[in-house]
């Protein structure tokens, strides 16, 4: 879900950032609600949810996809995508911290792959040209970070229900719609955008949240940071037969050093 995002994001380009994130967030809270309910779920959970954990779902969901957003807008594509996949190598450095959990030589020889693979598809080209404007970078990159820390936060607040991302995706819809209201002028979307807005906020914006979160709570941090690089390499695949990013050589080596990494960090996964 989360490779389409990519892809998607650059679709949406006339859109103002804080109206794409209360359209979408929007979206994908009543999509999370439906299908809760749907589900014989309870919505009244929500109200035992701690401060702390609204202060870090908010916080994670808005900054990084604001992050997100403005970084498409400010470098090319394939660059941005990579540079914020950053973040699955962040989350395995990043889990080392956390109580009864250690890095291993398998998962820093995996990270590293992974990294070198981003690297290189962020590298000038053989003529010396650099694509893309240095802020975008550091848009992707502050992008990374968010997400990580947000995920590996995530685990020390293991006791909140999942169904939490499902109030949080609706605030953080609030939170950008009044800064759309105060900085934006509207834009009306076309039939096309509405489609695309829709597919955003049920599977990036949506779905995804909640798998995600379950996954940091319940599975194992570092084997998930380092199962998270397939999401650049696939996200990568969308955005070159979308026309949006140049397939090359470099881009294939990059992604078999990312997809690689992955395989390596995961092999033999115990503690």
């Amino acid at each position: 879900m989360w490779a389409t995002l990519a892809w998607l994001t650059t679709s949406l380009t006339r859109l103002p950032a804080f109206e794409l994130l209360a359209i979408g967030f929007g979206l994908g809270a009543v999509a999370l609600i439906i299908v809760r309910l749907a589900s014989g779920g309870d919505l009244r959970v929500l109200r035992r949810v701690p401060l702390r954990a609204w202060l870090l779902g908010i916080g994670g969901l808005f900054f990084y996809h604001l992050f997100y957003v403005l970084a498409f807008r400010a470098a090319p594509a394939a660059q941005v995508n990579l540079l914020n996949y950053l973040w699955p190598l962040l989350i395995v450095l990043f889990a080392s911290l956390l109580p009864g959990h250690r890095l291993r030589a398998r998962q820093v020889l995996g990270a590293l792959a992974g990294l070198a693979g981003a690297v290189l598809l962020v590298a000038p080209s053989s003529d010396g040209a650099t694509d893309g404007a240095p802020i975008g970078y550091v848009l992707a990159l502050a992008a990374a970070v968010t997400w990580a820390g947000y995920s590996v936060l995530s685990r020390r607040i293991a006791d909140v229900p999942s169904d939490a991302v499902i109030g949080c995706c609706a605030a953080t819809a609030l939170l950008a719609a009044l800064c759309h209201v105060a900085t934006e002028a509207t834009v009306v979307p076309s039939a096309g955008e509405w489609l695309r807005l829709v597919a955003i906020g049920l599977l990036p914006l949506g779905l995804a949240f909640v798998a995600w979160d379950y996954g940091c709570k319940r599975g194992d941090i570092t084997m998930l940071g380092s199962l998270a690089y397939a999401t650049p390499l696939l996200s990568t695949f969308i955005l070159v037969a979308a026309g949006t990013a140049l397939a090359s050589s470099k881009l294939w080596i990059a992604s078999a050093l990312i997809v690689g990494g992955a395989f390596v960090a995961s092999l033999n996964q115990q503690r």
